[in-house]
């Protein structure tokens, strides 16, 4: 992907604005444009990074409020670190939305 100006984010910056104007109450999440695949193709665009850290049922609340398939939440894990992760679209833009969490590796076994 090829970005040469500011005007590539406006997509992505809208989509952002779109999202906190419609759900002024969700949890503030850390929030960042990014290039992002667009799910279903093989193309990048700009998109939003979505973060949340130690608590899922904030996770759950944006999932809902951006409308994305519960179905397609994905949970992994490596070490003492674990997220969900679920991606999708939002108003035009790509979005992918993590949950951050500790995780104990004994609870595993």
């Amino acid at each position: 992907m090829s970005t040469d100006t500011n005007a590539d984010q406006v997509s992505a910056a809208g989509a952002l604005l779109a999202i906190i104007t419609a759900h002024p109450n969700l949890p503030a999440a850390r929030v960042q444009l990014q290039p992002m695949p667009v799910p279903g193709t093989y193309e990048w665009a700009w998109g939003l990074y979505i973060a949340l850290q130690d608590d899922l049922s904030e996770f759950e609340q944006w999932r809902q409020a951006l409308d994305l398939d519960p179905a397609r939440v994905e949970h992994k894990h490596h070490d003492t670190s674990a997220w969900l992760t679920v991606t999708g679209t939002h108003s035009g833009a790509p979005v992918g939305l993590f949950g951050f969490y500790a995780f104990d590796a004994d609870d595993e076994r």
